[in-house]
């Protein structure tokens, strides 16, 4: 007899396991299916999780070189890396365990294996047939491919292999300054590698506010990094101890060839659906490849959705948890909803990069009456005291209504003051509705603030 379920979700990435913990939270019957031995999809096993890890411990590391002499700490420090990375296991193992943990908790039923589509209401898993009124695609994403270039995982590695290299190299070549790009980067060239980024565009991260993204490459060239931009590989020939990139002007013209030990090829991700059977289910993929959903992430086909990475927006873990538990609580009769204008995106370096909502040249292109309000963490007790004055905080602001439209920073702990931006964007706040908030001093936060004061011209010190 088929198992009988009313949700079945393929896959138990961040969006997968939220969704299926809020649905059986909700009274469904749960089931997920994943081809994984642990849960938690790339984020916990290839991105996200092992990625900070290693951030943080090659922070700590370039602190001791850098910073710690300053403040009249003494130490001796280097670098057993095969060690590191058994802190970066240990980080993906607690959260892995922990997602199993509660899924088990929550009386969700596990199916091990390749999930495919047999049509509306059926999913097989190996000779397992599942019977379910509701199935959810949340397959995530892969690195993307770049043409020509073939990953061996070793000297020419994706995301996943540059998060599993067995020493630190010399030199390595990034292609594509994005964030995990960028993120990768500045784990290799803290750890001692020559890094040299190599961009398409005439910037890096591409999608955010190109205020943000010049004053952070000029940040990056001071720690160590080259850029080579308006750039594009055409190839590449390993030999034993380097690779060796064919490089040419993304307009035309002459090529160059760039050697690095390790070449990291950061594209971008792709959405995957391999072995779905989508076609054969009647699922609709649009133009790049994302399966098309409705606005209640119901797919072409009655009773089959998707959430996350496999549909159209941002490639955010968050993300596809918001969609996840929005899912749930649709499935279930209640108002599921997702406000993607008030997603915020964040890039893990030292000083981190983080934004949420507008930025200056989106509203520019939609002839948006804006303000701008700055504050230079230069001028914040907090980063003076701690001598970390790198970046600023940006408030964008309605000029009419003084809404908040976007918040951008570049500096440290971006990736958390943000939050204070998004809990004001998330319930219409005004940059006045900030400025008026008492902070704490000192503290980082008040350069978020005076930003906000400053949309109205009152920054108090600047």
């Amino acid at each position: 007899m088929a198992n009988q379920f009313d949700v079945t979700i393929i896959g138990t990435g961040p969006g997968g396991y939220v969704c299926a913990i809020r649905a059986a939270q909700l009274g469904l019957k749960v089931a997920v299916v994943e081809k994984r031995a642990t849960h938690g999809g790339a984020c916990l096993n290839v991105g996200c999780i092992p990625s900070k890890a290693l951030l943080h411990a090659s922070e700590l590391y370039a602190g001791s070189k850098h910073s710690f002499a300053r403040m009249g700490i003494r130490a001796e420090t280097s670098i057993d890396f095969p060690r590191m990375m058994g802190f970066k296991q240990e980080a993906i193992d607690g959260n892995t365990k922990g997602v199993d943990f509660l899924l088990k908790k929550n009386k969700v039923t596990v199916f091990r294996g390749t999930g495919k589509i047999a049509g509306p209401g059926t999913v097989t898993v190996g000779n397992d047939t599942i019977e379910t009124k509701n199935i959810v695609i949340a397959t995530g994403s892969d690195a993307a491919k770049l043409k020509g270039i073939e990953m061996d995982e070793k000297q020419i590695v994706s995301s996943t292999g540059a998060l599993m290299l067995e020493k630190v190299p010399a030199s390595m070549a990034v292609i594509g300054a994005g964030v995990i790009g960028l993120e990768l980067g500045s784990v290799y060239a803290r750890l001692g590698a020559k890094v040299t980024v190599i961009e398409y565009l005439d910037r890096i991260l591409p999608g955010m506010d190109l205020d943000a993204a010049r004053n952070f490459q000029r940040i990056l060239q001071k720690q160590g990094f080259a850029f080579r931009l308006s750039s594009k590989v055409t190839g590449a020939v390993k030999a034993k101890d380097k690779v060796t990139l064919a490089v040419e002007p993304a307009a035309g013209g002459a090529p160059e060839q760039i050697e690095a030990e390790v070449a990291l090829v950061a594209v971008g991700r792709t959405p995957y659906t391999e072995g779905l059977g989508l076609d054969a289910a009647g699922v609709k993929l649009d133009n790049r490849g994302r399966v098309e959903v409705d606005d209640r992430f119901q797919t072409s086909v009655p009773g089959i959705h998707a959430i996350g990475d496999v549909i159209r927006g941002p490639m955010l873990a968050h993300k596809a948890e918001d969609e996840g538990i929005a899912l749930a609580e649709i499935l279930a009769g209640q108002a599921g909803h997702v406000n993607y204008g008030v997603i915020p995106g964040v890039v893990y370096t030292n000083p981190e990069v983080a934004a949420v909502g507008k930025t200056e040249e989106e509203l520019k292109a939609e002839g948006a009456d804006y303000k701008a309000g700055k504050f230079l963490f230069l001028a914040n007790g907090r980063a003076k005291a701690n001598q970390t004055t790198d970046g600023f905080v940006k408030v964008l602001a309605d000029a009419r209504t003084d809404r908040v439209l976007g918040v951008h920073i570049v500096g440290p702990m971006a990736g958390e003051l943000i939050h204070e931006a998004a809990v004001l964007m998330e319930f219409g706040g005004s940059a006045e509705d900030l400025a008026r908030t008492c902070h704490a001093h000192p503290t980082l936060s008040e350069a978020v603030k005076e930003a906000a004061m400053a949309v109205a011209g009152r920054a108090i010190h600047s």
